[in-house]
């Protein structure tokens, strides 16, 4: 996300919103002839493999999933050599990764437009369909006060830089010890003093929530982290979006989760399935966000 400027972000917004009229009417779209997109994940994936391989075909193009357990990357093969052999077959590739650096070396060997799909650091593709979902549902992102509930990762990493760059005031209701990485909320404090928003780091639920016109909130274990499952569960403890919490917000507040979500541990069932949850909207714009990311590097 911080490779982006701002325009070329709300280029991208306004292209998955074409995209997806478009794509709704069932239009011919041929952006993508010819083109082959790599789709390489080393983690599981519904909704993000998913929305890709349908972008890849929505455009005119095709995909080709690459999961690295049947790489020669599972063998021990360096990913420098993975990432110049893949680059001579491929236009691009989605990489969903454990670690920034595999994707750095992506970027640097294969020669071709590389895409984060998710790493341990940020998750830019999910915020580009996040911030469509929001401009649907607020008709604005400029003022709209943003509050995330829970651990400070890679999706709050992306959507730190992303609400900074469109001017939303962000606020992350974190416990002690979970907050964003310092490089990115060093970077989303820049671009806000350049919007003219605000992003602020607060340990306490209620005082995140409060007045917010959209809650988000995402799972209090990733994957990666099953080891530290039952600290983190204790660490989290009253950070759950839960109707008490959804009080605390302006009255007209939505509610949206990246998923997948671990129901009644970081958001109850209850809200997700309430009429202020936005989170099935949201998925869905995944596919759009995906097809404006695609043709955002073929073109560039």
């Amino acid at each position: 996300m911080g490779d982006l400027s701002p325009a070329e972000l709300e280029s991208l917004l306004k292209r998955a919103a074409h995209l997806k009229k478009e794509m709704k009417r069932g239009s011919q779209l041929d952006s993508l002839k010819g083109r082959v997109v790599g789709v390489l994940f080393e983690k599981p994936s519904t909704r993000t493999r998913t929305s890709f391989e349908v972008a890849a075909i929505r455009l005119g193009g095709n995909s080709l999933y690459l999961p690295s357990n049947e790489l020669q990357l599972s063998r021990g093969e360096p990913v420098k050599d993975t990432a110049r052999i893949l680059g001579k077959y491929l236009d691009v590739i989605v990489c969903r990764v454990y670690l920034q650096d595999t994707l750095r070396q992506f970027k640097e060997f294969s020669g071709i437009s590389i895409i984060n799909g998710l790493s341990d650091i940020e998750h830019p593709t999910q915020v580009i369909s996040d911030l469509l979902t929001i401009m649907e549902a607020k008709g604005r992102l400029k003022g709209v006060r943003f509050a995330f509930i829970g651990d400070g990762d890679n999706v709050c990493n992306s959507l730190l830089l992303g609400a900074s760059m469109v001017g939303m005031d962000m606020v992350v209701g974190c416990p002690q010890g979970y907050e964003p990485n310092r490089d990115i909320l060093k970077h989303a404090r820049e671009n806000a003093k350049r919007s003219g928003s605000s992003v602020r780091i607060v340990n306490d639920p209620k005082k995140a929530a409060a007045g917010a016109d959209v809650l988000y909130t995402d799972v209090w274990v990733s994957m990666g982290e099953e080891k530290e499952r039952n600290r983190r569960m204790r660490a989290f403890n009253g950070f759950q979006i839960n109707s008490d919490l959804l009080k605390a917000a302006a009255k007209d507040a939505v509610v949206m989760h990246c998923l997948p979500a671990h129901r009644d541990l970081e958001i109850t069932d209850e809200v997700i399935e309430g009429k202020q949850s936005i989170v099935w909207q949201q998925g869905e714009n995944k596919l759009y966000g995906a097809a404006a990311a695609l043709e955002f590097v073929v073109r560039s």
